[in-house]
Protein backbone atom coordinates (compact mmCIF):
# COMPACT_ATOMS: atom_id res chain seq x y z
CA UNK A 1 0.00 0.00 0.00
CA UNK A 2 1.25 3.53 -0.81
CA UNK A 3 1.05 5.68 2.31
CA UNK A 4 1.52 9.44 2.56
CA UNK A 5 3.38 10.74 5.59
CA UNK A 6 2.88 14.50 5.90
CA UNK A 7 4.79 16.10 8.77
CA UNK A 8 7.10 19.10 9.02
CA UNK A 9 9.20 17.28 11.64
CA UNK A 10 12.09 15.52 9.89
CA UNK A 11 12.67 13.04 12.75
CA UNK A 12 9.03 11.89 12.75
CA UNK A 13 9.09 11.52 8.96
CA UNK A 14 12.25 9.45 9.08
CA UNK A 15 10.94 7.12 11.81
CA UNK A 16 7.59 6.57 10.10
CA UNK A 17 9.18 6.08 6.68
CA UNK A 18 11.59 3.44 7.97
CA UNK A 19 8.90 1.63 9.97
CA UNK A 20 6.27 1.60 7.21
CA UNK A 21 8.84 0.45 4.67
CA UNK A 22 9.83 -2.44 6.93
CA UNK A 23 6.16 -3.40 7.10
CA UNK A 24 6.03 -3.66 3.30
CA UNK A 25 4.45 -0.31 2.40
CA UNK A 26 5.64 2.33 -0.05
CA UNK A 27 6.01 5.72 1.61
CA UNK A 28 5.49 9.14 0.03
CA UNK A 29 6.71 12.13 2.07
CA UNK A 30 5.29 15.65 2.30
CA UNK A 31 6.58 18.41 4.59
CA UNK A 32 3.62 20.79 4.64
CA UNK A 33 -0.10 20.96 3.90
CA UNK A 34 0.05 22.22 0.29
CA UNK A 35 2.55 19.51 -0.62
CA UNK A 36 0.26 16.91 0.98
CA UNK A 37 -2.75 18.20 -1.01
CA UNK A 38 -0.80 18.09 -4.27
CA UNK A 39 0.12 14.48 -3.58
CA UNK A 40 -3.45 13.48 -2.64
CA UNK A 41 -4.88 15.16 -5.75
CA UNK A 42 -2.61 13.24 -8.12
CA UNK A 43 -4.05 10.76 -10.61
CA UNK A 44 -2.79 7.83 -8.53
CA UNK A 45 -2.73 9.14 -4.95
CA UNK A 46 -1.62 7.23 -1.84
CA UNK A 47 -4.65 5.45 -0.44
CA UNK A 48 -3.79 6.09 3.19
CA UNK A 49 -2.46 9.32 4.69
CA UNK A 50 -0.80 10.08 8.03
CA UNK A 51 -1.25 13.85 8.49
CA UNK A 52 0.34 15.96 11.20
CA UNK A 53 -2.28 18.25 12.73
CA UNK A 54 0.02 21.31 12.89
CA UNK A 55 1.86 21.97 9.62
CA UNK A 56 2.99 25.18 7.89
CA UNK A 57 0.43 27.05 5.75
CA UNK A 58 -2.24 24.33 5.79
CA UNK A 59 -2.98 22.10 8.79
CA UNK A 60 -3.73 18.39 8.63
CA UNK A 61 -7.33 19.17 9.61
CA UNK A 62 -7.63 21.57 6.67
CA UNK A 63 -6.17 18.93 4.33
CA UNK A 64 -8.86 16.50 5.53
CA UNK A 65 -11.61 19.07 5.05
CA UNK A 66 -10.41 19.84 1.53
CA UNK A 67 -10.20 16.29 0.21
CA UNK A 68 -13.57 15.39 1.76
CA UNK A 69 -15.19 18.47 0.22
CA UNK A 70 -13.81 17.47 -3.18
CA UNK A 71 -15.37 13.99 -2.77
CA UNK A 72 -12.61 12.45 -4.80
CA UNK A 73 -12.21 8.81 -5.73
CA UNK A 74 -10.56 6.56 -4.86
CA UNK A 75 -11.27 7.03 -1.16
CA UNK A 76 -8.27 8.10 0.95
CA UNK A 77 -8.19 6.90 4.54
CA UNK A 78 -6.74 9.62 6.79
CA UNK A 79 -5.16 9.40 10.24
CA UNK A 80 -4.32 12.61 12.09
CA UNK A 81 -1.11 12.75 14.11
CA UNK A 82 -1.50 15.17 17.01
CA UNK A 83 -0.16 16.09 20.41
CA UNK A 84 -3.67 17.25 21.31
CA UNK A 85 -5.49 14.72 23.42
CA UNK A 86 -8.64 16.45 24.69
CA UNK A 87 -11.94 15.02 23.53
CA UNK A 88 -12.92 18.35 21.95
CA UNK A 89 -9.79 18.25 19.78
CA UNK A 90 -10.42 14.64 18.79
CA UNK A 91 -14.01 15.46 17.81
CA UNK A 92 -12.84 18.48 15.80
CA UNK A 93 -10.43 16.31 13.82
CA UNK A 94 -12.97 13.57 13.14
CA UNK A 95 -15.67 16.06 12.14
CA UNK A 96 -13.20 17.56 9.67
CA UNK A 97 -13.17 14.25 7.82
CA UNK A 98 -10.34 12.32 9.45
CA UNK A 99 -10.98 8.60 9.86
CA UNK A 100 -8.79 8.13 12.93
CA UNK A 101 -6.11 9.80 15.01
CA UNK A 102 -2.88 8.98 16.86
CA UNK A 103 -1.32 10.85 19.74
CA UNK A 104 2.29 12.03 19.22
CA UNK A 105 4.89 10.80 19.79
CA UNK A 106 3.51 7.93 17.74
CA UNK A 107 3.50 4.52 19.39
CA UNK A 108 4.45 2.06 16.65
CA UNK A 109 2.28 -0.72 18.07
CA UNK A 110 -0.72 1.63 18.05
CA UNK A 111 0.18 2.69 14.50
CA UNK A 112 0.15 -0.92 13.29
CA UNK A 113 -3.22 -1.48 14.97
CA UNK A 114 -4.67 1.70 13.41
CA UNK A 115 -3.46 0.74 9.94
CA UNK A 116 -5.35 -2.57 9.87
CA UNK A 117 -8.89 -1.11 9.74
CA UNK A 118 -7.66 1.55 7.32
CA UNK A 119 -6.38 -1.05 4.89
CA UNK A 120 -9.60 -3.07 5.20
CA UNK A 121 -11.76 0.01 4.52
CA UNK A 122 -9.69 0.93 1.46
CA UNK A 123 -10.03 -2.61 0.09
CA UNK A 124 -13.77 -2.64 0.82
CA UNK A 125 -14.21 0.71 -0.93
CA UNK A 126 -12.40 -0.60 -4.00
CA UNK A 127 -14.69 -3.63 -4.08
CA UNK A 128 -17.79 -1.41 -3.82
CA UNK A 129 -16.54 0.87 -6.61
CA UNK A 130 -15.85 -2.13 -8.84
CA UNK A 131 -19.32 -3.55 -8.14
CA UNK A 132 -20.89 -0.16 -8.94
CA UNK A 133 -18.97 0.14 -12.21
CA UNK A 134 -19.86 -3.44 -13.15
CA UNK A 135 -23.55 -2.67 -12.62
CA UNK A 136 -23.24 0.54 -14.61
CA UNK A 137 -21.55 -1.33 -17.45
CA UNK A 138 -24.21 -4.05 -17.43
CA UNK A 139 -26.96 -1.42 -17.53
CA UNK A 140 -25.52 0.20 -20.66
CA UNK A 141 -23.93 -2.66 -22.62
CA UNK A 142 -25.13 -5.67 -24.54
CA UNK A 143 -23.94 -8.74 -22.59
CA UNK A 144 -23.04 -10.75 -25.71
CA UNK A 145 -21.18 -8.25 -27.89
CA UNK A 146 -20.05 -5.69 -25.32
CA UNK A 147 -21.47 -2.89 -27.50
CA UNK A 148 -23.95 -0.28 -26.26
CA UNK A 149 -27.37 -1.84 -25.70
CA UNK A 150 -30.52 -0.47 -27.30
CA UNK A 151 -31.46 1.82 -24.40
CA UNK A 152 -28.01 3.38 -24.07
CA UNK A 153 -27.61 3.67 -27.83
CA UNK A 154 -30.91 5.51 -28.26
CA UNK A 155 -29.98 7.81 -25.39
CA UNK A 156 -26.70 8.71 -27.09
CA UNK A 157 -28.43 9.19 -30.43
CA UNK A 158 -30.92 11.62 -28.87
CA UNK A 159 -28.05 13.63 -27.38
CA UNK A 160 -26.18 13.75 -30.69
CA UNK A 161 -29.38 14.65 -32.55
CA UNK A 162 -30.14 17.55 -30.17
CA UNK A 163 -26.51 18.70 -30.22
CA UNK A 164 -26.53 18.67 -34.02
CA UNK A 165 -29.71 20.77 -34.17
CA UNK A 166 -28.25 23.37 -31.77
CA UNK A 167 -24.90 23.54 -33.58
CA UNK A 168 -26.28 23.24 -37.10
CA UNK A 169 -24.27 20.07 -37.77
CA UNK A 170 -25.61 16.93 -39.47
CA UNK A 171 -25.91 13.49 -37.91
CA UNK A 172 -25.53 10.34 -39.96
CA UNK A 173 -26.98 6.96 -38.99
CA UNK A 174 -26.15 3.52 -40.36
CA UNK A 175 -28.38 0.55 -39.67
CA UNK A 176 -26.52 -2.72 -40.21
CA UNK A 177 -28.11 -6.16 -40.50
CA UNK A 178 -26.38 -9.53 -40.93
CA UNK A 179 -27.60 -11.17 -44.15
CA UNK A 180 -29.32 -14.55 -43.83
CA UNK A 181 -28.60 -14.73 -40.10
CA UNK A 182 -31.63 -16.95 -39.50
CA UNK A 183 -30.19 -19.47 -41.98
CA UNK A 184 -26.87 -19.38 -40.09
CA UNK A 185 -28.66 -20.07 -36.81
CA UNK A 186 -30.86 -22.81 -38.29
CA UNK A 187 -27.92 -24.48 -40.03
CA UNK A 188 -25.19 -24.22 -37.43
CA UNK A 189 -26.99 -23.53 -34.15
CA UNK A 190 -27.32 -20.55 -31.85
CA UNK A 191 -23.92 -21.02 -30.18
CA UNK A 192 -22.21 -20.47 -33.53
CA UNK A 193 -24.64 -17.64 -34.21
CA UNK A 194 -23.45 -15.94 -31.04
CA UNK A 195 -19.84 -16.30 -32.21
CA UNK A 196 -20.82 -14.62 -35.49
CA UNK A 197 -22.51 -11.74 -33.64
CA UNK A 198 -19.48 -11.13 -31.44
CA UNK A 199 -17.04 -11.14 -34.36
CA UNK A 200 -19.26 -8.87 -36.47
CA UNK A 201 -19.45 -6.45 -33.52
CA UNK A 202 -15.67 -6.51 -33.17
CA UNK A 203 -15.04 -5.87 -36.86
CA UNK A 204 -17.61 -3.12 -36.94
CA UNK A 205 -16.05 -1.34 -33.95
CA UNK A 206 -12.62 -1.58 -35.58
CA UNK A 207 -13.95 0.02 -38.78
CA UNK A 208 -15.21 3.14 -37.00
CA UNK A 209 -13.59 6.39 -35.94
CA UNK A 210 -13.06 7.10 -32.25
CA UNK A 211 -16.00 9.51 -32.04
CA UNK A 212 -18.50 7.22 -33.80
CA UNK A 213 -20.74 5.00 -31.66
CA UNK A 214 -22.12 1.54 -32.38
CA UNK A 215 -24.68 -0.49 -30.50
CA UNK A 216 -26.75 -3.60 -30.84
CA UNK A 217 -30.26 -2.53 -31.75
CA UNK A 218 -31.75 -6.00 -31.43
CA UNK A 219 -31.17 -9.51 -32.77
CA UNK A 220 -28.72 -9.25 -35.65
CA UNK A 221 -29.28 -5.50 -36.17
CA UNK A 222 -26.81 -2.80 -35.19
CA UNK A 223 -26.94 0.99 -35.36
CA UNK A 224 -23.95 3.26 -35.92
CA UNK A 225 -24.07 6.93 -34.94
CA UNK A 226 -21.88 9.10 -37.20
CA UNK A 227 -21.77 12.65 -35.74
CA UNK A 228 -20.98 15.68 -37.91
CA UNK A 229 -21.52 13.70 -41.12
CA UNK A 230 -24.03 13.98 -43.92
CA UNK A 231 -25.87 10.97 -45.25
CA UNK A 232 -23.38 10.74 -48.13
CA UNK A 233 -20.42 10.72 -45.72
CA UNK A 234 -22.15 8.17 -43.51
CA UNK A 235 -22.66 5.98 -46.58
CA UNK A 236 -18.89 5.91 -47.09
CA UNK A 237 -18.50 4.67 -43.52
CA UNK A 238 -21.29 2.14 -44.12
CA UNK A 239 -19.40 0.82 -47.13
CA UNK A 240 -16.26 0.51 -45.04
CA UNK A 241 -18.22 -1.49 -42.46
CA UNK A 242 -19.65 -3.76 -45.16
CA UNK A 243 -16.21 -4.42 -46.65
CA UNK A 244 -14.58 -4.98 -43.26
CA UNK A 245 -17.14 -7.56 -42.20
CA UNK A 246 -17.28 -9.41 -45.51
CA UNK A 247 -13.52 -9.36 -46.16
CA UNK A 248 -12.90 -12.77 -44.58
CA UNK A 249 -15.01 -15.64 -43.20
CA UNK A 250 -15.56 -15.72 -39.45
CA UNK A 251 -13.60 -18.46 -37.70
CA UNK A 252 -15.96 -20.51 -35.53
CA UNK A 253 -15.90 -23.79 -33.64
CA UNK A 254 -17.36 -25.42 -36.76
CA UNK A 255 -14.92 -23.85 -39.19
CA UNK A 256 -14.96 -20.61 -41.21
CA UNK A 257 -18.38 -19.15 -42.04
CA UNK A 258 -18.79 -16.42 -44.70
CA UNK A 259 -20.69 -13.42 -43.36
CA UNK A 260 -22.08 -10.40 -45.20
CA UNK A 261 -24.15 -7.42 -44.10
CA UNK A 262 -26.60 -4.99 -45.58
CA UNK A 263 -26.49 -1.34 -44.55
CA UNK A 264 -29.15 1.37 -44.62
CA UNK A 265 -27.98 4.95 -44.24
CA UNK A 266 -29.78 8.17 -43.40
CA UNK A 267 -28.69 11.66 -42.39
CA UNK A 268 -30.34 14.65 -40.79
CA UNK A 269 -29.27 16.70 -43.85
CA UNK A 270 -31.74 14.81 -46.04
CA UNK A 271 -34.73 16.70 -44.68
CA UNK A 272 -36.38 18.38 -41.73
CA UNK A 273 -36.22 15.54 -39.23
CA UNK A 274 -37.79 16.54 -35.91
CA UNK A 275 -37.14 13.35 -33.95
CA UNK A 276 -34.26 10.91 -33.84
CA UNK A 277 -36.74 8.07 -34.31
CA UNK A 278 -37.66 9.51 -37.72
CA UNK A 279 -33.98 9.39 -38.67
CA UNK A 280 -33.76 5.76 -37.52
CA UNK A 281 -36.92 4.93 -39.47
CA UNK A 282 -35.36 6.42 -42.61
CA UNK A 283 -32.22 4.30 -42.12
CA UNK A 284 -34.41 1.25 -41.53
CA UNK A 285 -36.29 1.89 -44.78
CA UNK A 286 -32.96 2.16 -46.60
CA UNK A 287 -31.86 -1.12 -45.01
CA UNK A 288 -35.05 -2.78 -46.26
CA UNK A 289 -34.24 -1.50 -49.75
CA UNK A 290 -30.69 -2.89 -49.53
CA UNK A 291 -32.09 -6.31 -48.64
CA UNK A 292 -34.83 -6.13 -51.29
CA UNK A 293 -32.33 -5.37 -54.04
CA UNK A 294 -29.94 -8.22 -53.33
CA UNK A 295 -28.30 -7.76 -49.91
CA UNK A 296 -24.58 -7.23 -49.22
CA UNK A 297 -24.86 -3.58 -50.19
CA UNK A 298 -25.30 -0.06 -48.85
CA UNK A 299 -28.42 1.95 -49.63
CA UNK A 300 -29.03 5.58 -48.70
CA UNK A 301 -32.42 6.86 -47.64
CA UNK A 302 -34.45 9.18 -49.83
CA UNK A 303 -35.32 12.66 -48.55
CA UNK A 304 -38.54 12.50 -46.50
CA UNK A 305 -41.67 13.67 -48.27
CA UNK A 306 -43.07 16.91 -46.90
Amino acid sequence: MRILVADDDAVTCRILERTLTEWGHTVVLAHDGPEALTCLRANDPPRLALLDWIMPTTTGVEVCQTIRAERQEPYIYTILLTAKSSMDDVIEGLEAGADDYLIKPVDLGALRARLRPGLRIVELHDELVKAREDLRYQADHDPLTGLWNRRALLSQLRKEFSRGIRAGRPLGVCMVDIDHFKVINDTHGHVLGDQILKEVARRMANALRVYDEVGRYGGEEFIVSVPNNTAASAAVIGERIRECIGAAPVDTDKGPVPVQVSVGVAGSDLGDFTRVHDLIAAADAALYEAKRTGRNRVCMASPPQQ
